[in-house]
């Protein structure tokens, strides 16, 4: 199996069409954007900013391509290892001696802990959901950002977190009304219980001076904890909302007699708003589609919408046309003085990883220059406009830089080394950018205390992503056998150790109280009542956030928080050492006896060509870099690059070991576009793949698949920009689709 070389991702342009700018020619689009709304907008100087990238991409390029080319080597050797074993079975012991021998597992350094400053208290103290959103999607964006907040009673009464859905375009329904009161009132009994009795009987709530008072009958009770009382707004006799604090998140109770359920509600109470998605990570890389300059200013513009806090998005609801905008703080009134309530999330920017190069920017031989290094000066740039804003995004003046897809320590180093120069270039304190490592790479995973040893006076968040890898498992063994069913890959030994691993090596080097540890996506927005029950095992596992999909999933899974003391989880977890091994961690998820009938296989055939399609349909023709996908069974799951990954590959792999063969495979591949175009019958701008099966769409999906044993670290990232490119080219020249 012949690999691809890294240096077939990178493009020589020729055009004329760039200006020059400290040696770099450059978009004219980006050139607009940044010198005449990014720039002023950071108080950094044109020729200053020019210059610091120029040098930026003469120091940093060459060493990105050669840790590239690293990755490479290493694929060769690991390749070769499975090649002359093939047939022994798979010892782990002897792997892991093989991958130390080889450099690919580095040794370990002494005991240490992150020593990171200023941090913000939403990462540092706060345990909360997360939520990841397309850069690209404005009123996503707002919408994510906004999300600090969210109604308890509209995320239980319009999903089916309670079993059902309500009816599409039904008046309110009273009974349903009240199975959300009556979970609601026990959920407040389980996390702020009173002293006596329950709050499903409480009559009135009031303040008096530093205490929460409630009525129950001919009695007055209190809060079991009194401490828990933040604030309140309106007057403490009769407050409009009630403020507590629990486990760091707020809780909000809302009292209005004009709305239908509090009418219905003894105590008056219209609603409980719960503080939700904590912190939000806007994301430029697996869920957009940026493929040249256009595309990146349209993120970097929405970027710094947040960062000033300027941006806004309109929708239609009917008759109705909203304008969307950050929500502000809020300040309310306690015993001893005002008190501030932060109206949205905390920003995080997800950059790009190291492989992907721009045409935004070449470089003075005509290259394209990483996007990462473009990425890195651009957005910490724009987030210092936040400090000019009415609402800085962080009370500390940190920024925070989530960097994905990095292979071992010297990735992890280098990142450091290109955020100290992007520092010194916008003339800010030294590590001001906290970086968060995203564990979703094996040679991350099996060096990650050394991952985040390099990054120890700038590590903010470590997480991990399963889906990603996931991927990098299945490319990086592509020999080692056919891999195990889709299905049957979340109960394999390494993906367990995977998780406790990284949580155990993030508590081990003494995040606690500098840094955040994560846990992956709920991927179905649509299965509430599921992710109710699935997902308090991410708070459980000792993780002080975790990902969600929606801002009515971050209300949901806000509850998961108040229920499961994560700083005492971690504690607990911690004293018990660590609970996983390198052996266990190289358990391969080959299938030891793949004798799967000609319907299984099939079924998994059909499920990865469905997914594929699904998403690239849209990722190719409409620049749609994540979105609710129906799968197989029609049931809308979040689609992102990730996924995409493990898909292709998974079906790369089968046919390496010839569990399928090419003609079948383009023969599911043509029956599933079918189901594809079906599915989206309703969509006026989709474009039907079937029946010439020839459009860009079409081969790209294709390609991810016939071509993926072949990409680096099985990435989907060159063969999707390369066709997205195409067909933008095609449509600008001959004004057509395909």
């Amino acid at each position: 199996m012949a690999r691809v070389a890294n240096s077939e991702v990178e493009h020589i342009v020729e055009s004329p069409d760039f200006l020059v700018r400290a040696g770099l020619r450059v978009d004219p689009l980006l050139v607009d954007f940044l010198e005449r709304e990014a720039l002023p907008a950071s108080s950094v100087e044109p020729r200053a900013f020019w210059e610091g990238l120029s040098g930026l991409v003469a120091e940093f390029a060459p060493r990105n391509r050669e840790l590239l080319d690293a990755r490479e080597v290493f694929q060769t050797r690991i390749d070769d290892w499975h090649r002359q074993r093939a047939g022994t079975g798979h010892d782990p012991i002897a792997y892991r001696d093989f991958l130390v021998e080889i450099g690919y597992i580095v040794e370990e350094g002494p005991q240490f802990s992150v020593d990171t400053e200023s941090v913000d208290v939403e990462i540092a103290e706060i345990a909360g959901p997360q939520l990841v959103v397309p850069v690209t999607n404005a009123r996503y964006a707002l919408n994510a950002a906004n999300a600090r907040w969210g109604s308890l009673y509209d995320a239980l009464y319009g999903t089916d977190a309670l079993g059902s859905t309500p009816t599409p375009g039904a008046a309110y329904d009273a009974q349903r009304g009240a199975l959300v009161v009556a979970w609601v009132r026990q959920f407040l009994d389980d996390v702020v219980p009173l002293r006596q009795g329950s709050h499903t009987d409480a009559t009135r709530y009031w303040v008096e001076g530093d205490k929460v008072l409630v009525t129950l009958g001919d009695q007055v009770t209190g809060l079991a904890d009194p401490g828990l009382l933040f604030g309140y707004t309106g007057e403490p006799a009769a407050p409009s909302s009630i403020v507590l604090r629990h486990h760091g998140l707020g809780i909000e109770v809302m009292f209005d007699a004009s709305t239908a359920v509090s009418g219905a509600d003894r105590a008056g109470v219209s609603d409980v708003i719960l503080e939700s998605a904590v912190t939000t990570i806007v994301d430029f890389e697996d869920s957009v589609s940026t493929v040249d300059g256009e595309d990146k200013v349209a993120a970097y513009r929405n970027w710094l919408g947040l960062m000033t806090g300027d941006l806004t998005a309109t929708l239609t609801k009917g008759q109705r046309t909203i304008e969307r905008r950050l929500s502000p703080d809020r300040v309310i009134n306690s015993a001893t003085g005002p008190q501030s309530l932060r109206g949205r999330a905390l920003l995080l920017v997800r950059n790009v990883g190291h492989l992907m190069t721009t045409p935004a920017v070449l470089d003075e031989s005509g290259r394209e220059i990483p996007e990462g290094l473009l990425d890195s000066l651009v957005t910490v740039m724009i987030a210092l406009s936040s400090d000019r804003s009415a609402v800085p995004n962080s009370t500390t003046g940190s920024v925070y830089v989530v960097k994905p897809k990095m292979h071992g320590p010297d990735e992890v180093a280098f990142a450091v080394s290109v955020f100290a120069r992007v520092e010194s270039i916008l003339g800010i304190a030294e590590n001001t950018v906290k970086i968060g490592i995203m564990d979703e790479e094996r040679r991350t995973t099996v060096n990650l205390s050394e991952c985040i040893r390099a990054a120890k006076s700038r590590l903010a968040f470590i997480n991990t992503g399963f889906l990603d890898r996931t991927g990098d498992e299945i490319h990086t063994s592509m020999l080692a056998g056919p891999m195990v069913r889709k299905s049957e890959m979340k109960a394999q030994q390494w993906i367990g150790a995977y998780e406790d691993w990284n949580v155990d090596t993030g508590l081990a080097c003494g995040l606690v109280g500098r840094a955040q540890i994560g846990k992956g996506m709920w991927a179905a927005p649509d299965l509430m009542s599921d992710m109710l029950t699935q997902k308090l095992g991410h708070p459980k596992a000792g993780a002080n956030c975790a990902w969600v999909p929606s801002p009515t999933a971050a209300t949901l899974h806000a509850t998961h928080y108040h229920r499961v003391d994560v700083k005492a989880r971690q504690s607990k977890i911690a004293s018990a050492g660590r609970r996983s091994s390198l052996e266990s961690l190289l358990t391969i998820p080959v299938s030891g006896d793949p004798s799967w009938s000609r319907a299984e296989i099939d079924a998994e055939l059909e499920n990865n060509a469905q997914g594929i399609l699904g998403y690239v349909v849209r990722w190719i023709d409409q620049g749609v870099g994540c979105s609710k996908v129906p799968d197989i069974n029609h049931i809308g799951l979040m689609e992102d690059r990730a996924t995409c990954r493990i898909s292709s590959q998974h079906l790369a792999n089968w046919l390496e070991h010839a569990i399928a063969t090419p003609e079948k495979v383009d023969e599911v591949l043509r029956a599933m576009a079918v189901v594809v175009d079906a599915q989206n019958a309703d969509d006026p701008e989709y474009v039907a793949m079937a029946p010439s099966f020839d459009g860009v769409a079409f081969r790209a999906a294709r390609a991810l698949i016939f071509d993926g044993a072949r990409q680096p670290s099985g990435y989907t990232e060159p063969i999707l920009h390369a066709h997205r490119r195409q067909l933008k080219a095609t449509t600008s020249t001959e004004g057509a689709v395909r």
